[in-house]
């Protein structure tokens, strides 16, 4: 088994027939998961987790030790708590379409994205998906924004890319 993302690889501590192990902590605060961090347990599902962070890193574009996140609120809770009325505000401006409104689809697209993004992170290691699961959502968001951004190109050519 190798770990393919992750904060340090952490999977790579594990044997091929191993599901978890314990080891000290070593990795980077806000990216690792929560029993990684507590107890040392280390499993495939924490860097499902350190995936999930990394999404909401690349779409928001902060890091989990941005200054904004202090006391109880993480980047985590700040992308929970945002969703889905406020992902214009959430998401990286740069990302967003400029001086145009962004489209349907492209709202739908950030906030699946940013809703699978939170199922990786989710605090039990168990109600995480794992990362065969990410990239078939991943997948399919693409597909759906494709097929949606076609749809809504043809009605109004005005909405299209340049």
């Amino acid at each position: 088994m190798v770990g393919h993302l992750s904060d340090f690889g952490i999977a790579k501590l594990l044997g091929a027939e191993d599901c978890f192990s314990q080891t000290n902590t070593i990795g980077t605060i806000g990216y690792i998961a929560p029993e990684y961090g507590q107890d040392g347990l280390v499993s495939t599902s924490c860097d499902v987790y350190s995936f999930g962070i990394v999404m909401m890193e690349a779409f928001t574009r902060k890091r989990p030790s941005d200054e904004m996140f202090t006391g109880d609120l993480s980047l985590k809770q700040w992308v929970n708590d945002s969703l889905p009325s406020g992902v214009t505000q959430l998401v990286d401006a740069d990302l967003m379409r400029p001086k145009k409104e962004p489209l349907d689809a492209e709202m739908q697209c950030l906030v699946s994205v940013m809703e699978l993004a939170l199922s990786c992170t989710s605090v039990s290691p168990d109600a995480r998906i794992n990362m065969k699961e990410a990239l078939l959502a991943l997948n399919k968001i693409r597909l759906q924004l494709v097929t949606k951004l076609n749809i809504e190109v043809r009605l109004n050519p005005e909405s299209s890319f340049q």
